[in-house]
Formats: structure tokens, sequence, C-alpha cells
């Protein structure tokens, strides 16, 4: 978990917060989809997505994948 690149979203992610996590869209070969990618450790990523927000809700690991839910409540 020390190091990127992280995977932070998919081709209909808010762009605006994509470019604050200095993600890439990016479509891997072999892939018919495009998906954000970070330099970024995903311990700065969450630390980011704190700042602006969001909340860890649910972590799990895929073999050598983990994978986290968020939650950022609308405004009122």
């Amino acid at each position: 978990m020390e190091c990127g690149p992280t995977m932070v979203g998919d081709g209909e992610s808010d762009a605006k917060l994509m470019e604050k996590l200095e993600a890439k869209l990016m479509k891997q070969l072999g892939n018919e989809f495009q998906e954000y990618i970070t330099k970024w450790s995903p311990r700065k990523v969450l630390n980011q997505l704190e700042k602006e927000g969001w909340q860890v809700v649910a972590m799990a690991g895929i073999g050598q994948t983990c994978a986290w839910t968020l939650y950022k409540a609308d405004p009122v």
C-alpha cells in the first residue's frame, strides 16, 4: 500500500475531483473501458478524499488488490 499507481475512478467520475487527485483518464490495453489512474499511493488518495468530505465505509482485499468503498453525503 506504500506506492501507486492507484485506480481512482471510471470514465464517468467527477472530472474536477479526478483533477484534485492528479488522475489521468486512461484505457488499458485489452479493456473496453476507461479509468482514472493517479501516481499517488492509496494512503495519499484516501487522505485527500477525506479532505473533500468522503468517508471510507468498507474495504476488501482481492488477491493483490485492495478496494475501498467511500460515501459522501449530499449537501443539505
